[in-house]
């Protein structure tokens, strides 16, 4: 815990103990300001802060900023203290006080508004200006860079058990201490693991960025039990319903508008909504259909995207999909070539048809076998993709395991058992840690 955090924690500060200042934002959810500390020697040695006041779903964004800060802070602003302010009766509703260590003003959606970016944010994230002439290449680059920070930062919510919900630029803050983007606004956030604010039937938030199921699990699947059980069946729902993905199909309209200058608004996005509808959620579908007719802005987003053989392309119509189990995980999005385009280079034959086959079952099987089909029907023309003679010797030369069909679905059967039974003990031991129960037991919504 931050220094700020234990003097907050151990004073019990209350209202009266902040100076509200410049209001960053507001909304349904509440009001934000930027603000320091009353007593002045306290708040020349901790500096500024940042104060939420908010009244519904105040006492879950507590709890799922205390969860994050104790298993992935990095991932999520700096989070330092939670109260509730009783007011007088007949004066409103309770407010709730969150308190964050200030960071920065500015989010991504502010920054994606200016007609520099993505330049405006390449000093703030590399640290210097790149010896690159202005151009798709240096462009891409940036971007790369702010996507991998992103989705470093979902892989530690959704490997923690929290699904945030409601991903978009304007919940995303550019961090001037640790130059990175973290992720704001957990509000919205279900923390499967321990079933908080888990409703499986509830419409989330911002259409624009939502996937299309709208819900992050099946609406068959029951709503939360006791915390003991959820924690126990959390691991199995997690393997049936896939519930980060609907992250990741945010994450890749966030993608889309930074290659794409043309998208940035919100009735572009609008717009690119409905034609990716009609489309059936096939982006090279919308392609087929846009890019004949497009625009100089909306070309360039394509070069961009076409870059080192479409390699960004690929990943971006792996996160947006229709169906939530074809899209990329974060973990497997962060080990995508377009993170690691020289690493590409030094590859075996055998281990470059690996990959492909790897990216390709990250789709699903049926996409796979037609991968494989293909690449045979197209043999001995490597330049359209297929395999030479050379590779298809190499593949006859590998002697085949004498396993069924049967043995290899029982084999992943068991895989996927043991990382159920692995998450559960890990779930448990943390539910019978005293020493997280305390600060849990504070914010578990009651009846």
């Amino acid at each position: 815990m931050s220094s700020t955090a234990t003097i907050c924690a151990d004073l019990m500060l209350g209202q009266d103990d902040f100076v509200l200042g410049k209001k960053l934002g507001e909304g349904a959810f509440g009001v934000v300001c930027k603000a320091s500390l009353a007593n002045p020697e306290a708040a020349e040695k901790q500096g500024d802060v940042v104060v939420k006041k908010a009244t519904e779903y105040g006492a879950v964004e507590i709890w799922m900023n205390e969860r994050v800060r104790r298993a992935c802070a990095s991932s999520c602003a700096d989070f330092l203290y939670g109260f509730r302010e009783s007011k007088a009766k007949g004066k409103g509703a309770e407010e709730y006080w969150l308190i964050w260590r200030f960071e920065g003003e500015d989010t991504l959606y502010d920054l994606m508004q200016s007609k520099e970016f993505p330049y405006n944010v390449e000093t703030k994230i590399l640290g210097d200006v790149q010896d690159l002439p202005k151009g798709i290449a240096r462009e891409n680059k940036i971007i790369q860079t702010v996507m991998r920070q992103l989705l470093f930062a979902l892989d530690g919510l959704h490997s923690t058990g929290i699904v945030h919900r409601d991903i978009k630029p304007q919940n995303v803050i550019f961090s001037e201490g640790s130059r990175t983007f973290k992720i704001i606004d957990l509000g919205a956030a279900a923390d499967l693991r321990v079933g908080i604010n888990y409703i499986p039937k509830e419409f989330l938030l911002d259409p624009r960025y939502a996937a299309p199921e709208q819900y992050i699990m099946s609406t068959q699947t029951p709503s939360a039990p006791s915390v003991p059980v959820a924690t126990t069946l959390s691991p199995v729902l997690w393997q049936l319903n896939l519930p980060d993905r609907f992250d990741i199909y945010s994450l890749g309209l966030i993608f889309l508008q930074m290659a794409f200058p043309s998208l940035r608004t919100d009735s572009s996005l609008i717009q690119f909504n409905r034609q990716l509808k009609r489309c059936d959620y096939d982006l090279e579908a919308w392609r087929n259909l846009v890019e004949p007719r497009a625009s100089a802005e909306l070309r360039r987003g394509f070069d961009i995207m076409d870059l080192d053989n479409g390699i960004g392309w690929e990943l971006l119509t792996s996160m947006v999909r229709y169906k939530a189990r074809q899209r990329i995980s974060a973990k497997a999005a962060l080990a995508h070539p377009y993170f690691n385009r020289e690493g590409l280079l030094g590859l075996s034959v055998m281990q470059n048809i690996q990959l492909q086959l790897f990216r390709a079952t990250q789709k699903d099987y049926s996409e796979a076998a037609r991968w494989v089909v293909g690449l045979m029907a197209r043999s001995g023309t490597e330049d359209v993709g297929g395999f030479t003679e050379a590779q298809l010797q190499e593949l006859r030369e590998i002697k085949p395991k004498k396993v069924s069909a049967q043995r290899n679905v029982l084999a992943s059967v068991l895989r996927v058992q043991r990382k159920i039974v692995t998450t559960i003990k890990e779930s448990m031991d943390e539910l019978t840690s005293q020493r997280k129960s305390i600060w849990w037991s504070r914010w578990i919504p009651r009846e």
